[in-house]
């Protein structure tokens, strides 16, 4: 198995650093409108399958990046993708070395040199994984000249190279982690708030698109998210529910006091759900700093499918056990207009049909589903 996947490093590592030579890290200069870019998360499971039939249909729409927001393997067990490719070949000590390096060669290689961001997820923490293994694996992405020149001038330094801003035309893009269940760490919530008071202050910044692993806390999908889930030890769960509704009000406050555009992105949930935010929680008139933020889930790149929570309001558009991305088109005055896009089998590009048979192609688009239930926390139903 070694020798299989070594070789998978290197090509990716060689294929990818025509990112850089060709200048592909932009710095930030305005746009000419409209322009735009896309996102999911959640790979696992078939991403090597799925993943390339997303390349290919982002790349059609003239993107200027792609982002992830997390989850690129499972970690926890072997991805079936990877098991059907290697079978019993292929042990859990080989996966656990190997699994990151086949993410990077089957699907990031496939955006060649479009600019891809990443973002961690909780399964980039299974395994015996950490943060400084993330770090060491995917600082190519992560701590691009970039990314690195934007960190110099923050006027908050964080303490982690997981999360992140880049500013793209007039839209400041930031990505955060809550990967672990205790959510923000101290240090990054100051860090955020520093971001946001510069981009107070900046002209030049009309939007901020906030993107993370798990969704805010009390969503529509508040189950599965940093509400904790009914087996997190309360005091961990109280620690994501705190930081994670102050990164919201933060959020919020901005909004309303530029009233510039706020945007924010999440996965975690395997399915497509727009206007999360507009729950009991957050629409409560009798809290007068309580409010909406536009908010979609798209954890839709790979991972097992999973059913829709109940009581969704059926004016809001929810797209389950599918497969696809959010199409992100800015407007010349920041606003941002989201769109799901449906990937299809049809859309698997020859370079996977030479490695995997129709049988399990058909499979990660037909039954690449999970019949997992995330019952909400009791914080889900606090008034």
């Amino acid at each position: 198995m070694q020798a299989n996947t070594i070789p998978f490093a290197r090509c990716a590592a060689v294929s990818l650093s025509l990112v850089c030579c060709a200048g592909a890290w932009s710095q930030g200069k305005p746009q000419e409108a409209p322009w735009r870019f896309a996102v999911s998360g959640d790979s696992r499971n078939c991403g090597d399958v799925v993943m390339p039939a997303i390349a290919r249909n982002v790349l059609k729409h003239k993107v200027e990046f792609y982002w992830h927001l997390g989850d690129f393997r499972k970690m926890s067990d072997i991805d079936d993708d990877m098991a059907i490719r290697y079978g019993n070949e292929l042990s859990i000590d080989d996966y656990d070395r190997d699994a990151w390096g086949d993410f990077i060669a089957n699907q990031i290689v496939p955006f060649g040199a479009l600019p891809v961001y990443l973002g961690i997820g909780n399964h980039e923490l299974y395994g015996g994984k950490t943060k400084n293994d993330y770090v060491s694996q995917f600082a190519y992405w992560i701590d691009t000249p970039e990314l690195r020149r934007q960190r110099g001038t923050d006027s908050v330094q964080g303490d982690s190279l997981t999360y992140s801003h880049w500013q793209k035309g007039h839209v400041d893009f930031v990505t955060l982690d809550n990967a672990d269940e205790e959510g923000f760490s101290p240090a990054q919530l100051q860090w955020l708030e520093g971001v946001l008071q510069k981009d107070e202050g900046d002209a030049d910044i009309q939007t901020i698109v906030v993107g993370m692993h798990r969704a805010l806390p009390n969503s529509f999908a508040c189950g599965h998210s940093m509400n904790g889930d009914t087996n997190t030890p309360p005091d961990i769960a109280a620690k994501s529910l705190g930081s994670g509704r102050r990164a919201y009000q933060d959020l919020l406050d901005w909004k309303r006091q530029t009233h510039k555009h706020v945007y924010v992105v999440a996965s975690h949930s395997h399915f497509f759900m727009e206007r999360i935010f507009e729950t009991p929680y957050w629409v409560n008139p009798e809290m007068k700093d309580r409010g909406v933020l536009p908010g979609w889930i798209v954890g839709t790149a790979g991972a097992q499918r999973y059913g829709l929570p109940e009581g969704i309001p059926k004016d809001i558009h929810t797209e389950a056990l599918v497969s696809g991305y959010l199409l992100g088109t800015v407007a010349s005055n920041g606003e941002i207009q989201f769109v799901f896009q449906r990937v299809v089998r049809s859309e698997v590009p020859k370079s996977v049909h030479n490695q995997f048979d129709d049988k399990f192609i058909d499979f990660c688009f037909a039954d690449n589903n999970s019949p997992a239930v995330h019952p909400a926390p009791a914080s889900c139903s606090e008034p």
